[in-house]
């Protein structure tokens, strides 16, 4: 957006606190506004305005700037540029392209440096979907371009946007060049590029948002069969330190049936993030081979980093996820993680002396976290044509120590509808993903049963209730246990505890670095499943006839049972008969 040189307001910097500052004579400018600060023109946002001063939180290291140096408005808010080129981009909170800072000012990032986030020199190939003459409605498709080699860019007519087509031609275009010319009612013409601008704290519209029932696939059998999450859903990973968020978000990010991958590093340390930087254009796409940056954004913002960035970065992630939701793609956005963000707003609402909320955080926590996660859903965009988008927000927690009566935690599950608990128990026993499957739960389960059945199997759900409860079955004997000893149960105790060993061991617990049992389609987590009930249903027969359950886990099928993770799913349902076959001797009389 152009800013006429009379409607730029100048004004001074009267007090510095941090990354805050308050600057006198903004009278005229708005909430929210970008303003650049001091000789070097550090880049801010207003976000508070008390008379003719504004307070301003600095997205740079604010060291050296003095009072009396000149702020300056733009005119605009805080926004992202929507264009081809996105994807495969490795960008900080307020969306600078890392790679061309780096290459413009070395390893360490220069103050009030100005990177633009798409390549303008960058020609794309532009494919016309309509022809002049045309009636075109906000959202429209009006053409195609091939962003990267498994993602197509679908140039949409922006919002607020409709009219006849005056103009259009194939050909090689960069961002910034007219593709099309759409004449509104009124005779004016709309110059239509192949960028969109727009602010990140302002949710991008749609039609409908629909009811969540098809599953986000994950291939992580504890999600996937015991706490499902649905396209369009939100889900919250909270855990202390060490309990695995970064792997499981890694683990998401790599295998759910999404197309889009936004994943947002938001005040993670640097180590961490360089981790996640370096192997992310290495990791292979299991779709298609590819690299899965192909279809992924990453949005880096470190703990070192300034800490208005930190909180902007959320915003800049989800704004990217709904442009790419618009054009009718499944996408998905990790965020780790959410706690660095809340003390962000903590740190800044200090700055601006507001009254504090629990543990200090501002009074304001709970409704920015649920403007955040209601940012999900799966919707029917704009268009004449109707398209489904989705985006499911999947947010790690960091509660300190591990406590999730802290108010991060607390007021992130009121918002969000599945909850998976990490323990740190289950990952001092080297338990992974160390899910604990007693105090997670899912909200979509009800919803979802139906796919399950119709795309699964019939018995499907039944099968997970029955797992669930001999699980819960386990906790209780355990207690007895503790206090009495193993002897003491009854036969038929002790071979509840040998299938919950079994479930807890060869079902739940899933290799990240095993090239085959880091992903686990729904088909085979069915029969796996199955195998361990109809085990269950064989042993409690075996019994009955006689046989102690020492005896029982001691049978060859309970090795082959062991082992069934790391079977291919090509070879699979060999051995998925053959031990059914063993299974069915047992239950028999014979051996197995």
């Amino acid at each position: 957006m152009e800013i006429k040189e009379k409607e730029i307001k100048m004004g001074t910097i009267s007090r510095i606190a941090g990354s805050l500052v308050e600057a006198k004579g903004m009278r005229g400018s708005r909430m929210y506004e970008l303003v650049k600060i001091g000789e070097e023109g550090l880049i801010g946002e207003i976000i508070k305005l008390v008379g003719d001063t504004a307070s301003i939180q600095v997205y740079e290291e604010t060291t050296g700037l003095t009072p009396n140096e000149p702020v300056e408005s733009t005119g605009r808010s805080l926004s992202v540029e929507l264009a081809p080129g996105v994807l495969k981009s490795i960008y900080d909170g307020v969306q600078r392209p890392l790679n061309l800072i780096r290459d413009k000012a070395g390893d360490y990032i220069t103050r009030g440096i100005v990177v633009l986030p798409i390549d303008r020199g960058k020609k794309w190939d532009f494919v016309p979907k309509v022809r002049e003459g045309d009636r075109l409605s906000e959202g429209d498709i009006i053409g195609e371009i091939k962003e990267t080699r498994v993602i197509t860019n679908r140039i949409m007519v922006p919002p607020r946007v409709s009219g006849t087509v005056e103009h259009i031609e194939d050909g090689k275009f960069d961002v910034t060049e007219t593709v099309c010319i759409i004449r509104d009612e009124r005779g004016k013409d709309h110059d239509i590029t192949s960028t969109q601008f727009w602010p990140v704290r302002q949710p991008r519209p749609f039609k409908k948002k629909l009811e969540s029932n098809i599953p986000l696939i994950s291939g992580q059998r504890v999600f996937d069969t015991f706490f499902p999450l649905a396209k369009g859903g939100t889900a919250a990973i909270p855990g202390g330190f060490g309990t695995g968020k970064t792997v499981s978000q890694h683990q998401l990010a790599k295998w759910v049936d999404a197309e889009i991958i936004v994943y947002v590093g938001c005040g993670e340390r640097g180590n961490e993030m360089t981790e996640v930087l370096d192997e992310f254009p290495h990791l292979e796409d299991p779709k298609n081979k590819l690299p899965l940056m192909e279809r992924t954004c990453l949005i880096a913002n470190t703990s070192n980093m300034p800490v208005a960035a930190r909180e902007a970065s959320v915003y800049t992630g989800i704004t990217l996820a709904e442009y790419y939701r618009d054009m009718g793609y499944n996408t998905s956005l990790m965020a780790d993680s959410t706690s660095r963000w809340a003390e962000a707003m903590r740190e800044i609402s200090g700055r601006l002396e507001e009254m504090p909320g629990e543990e200090g955080y501002p009074a304001y926590l709970a409704s920015r976290l649920a403007e955040f996660y209601e940012r999900a859903g799966r919707v029917i965009t704009l268009g004449t044509d109707e398209r489904i988008g989705s985006i499911s927000v999947i947010g790690a927690v960091s509660p300190p120590g591990g406590d999730f009566s802290e108010p991060v935690t607390q007021n992130t599950l009121r918002v969000t509808q599945v909850f998976w608990a990490l323990d740190a128990k289950l990952a001092d026993r080297r338990h992974f993903p160390s899910i604990n499957w007693l105090t997670s739960y899912s909200l979509y389960t009800p919803g979802l049963t139906d796919w399950f059945k119709e795309n699964v199997a019939e018995d499907f759900p039944d099968k997970r209730v029955e797992a669930m409860t001999i699980l819960q079955k386990e906790s209780e004997l355990r207690e007895i246990v503790q206090l009495v000893g193993p002897d003491a149960l009854p036969e038929r105790e002790k071979i509840v505890l040998d299938v919950a060993r079994m479930l807890r061991e060869d079902f739940l617990q899933q290799n990240a670095f095993h090239e085959i049992d880091t992903y686990c389609s729904p088909k085979k987590q069915y029969r796996m499943l199955s195998v361990v009930m109809d085990f269950y249903e064989a042993a409690m027969i075996a019994m009955e006839g006689g046989m102690e359950s020492l005896e029982i886990s001691k049978l060859d099928v309970v090795d082959d049972i062991a082992k069934m993770k790391y079977v291919p799913e090509d070879k699979f349902d060999g051995e998925y008969n053959k031990i059914i076959a063993k299974i069915k001797g047992l239950s028999g009389g014979g051996e197995a």
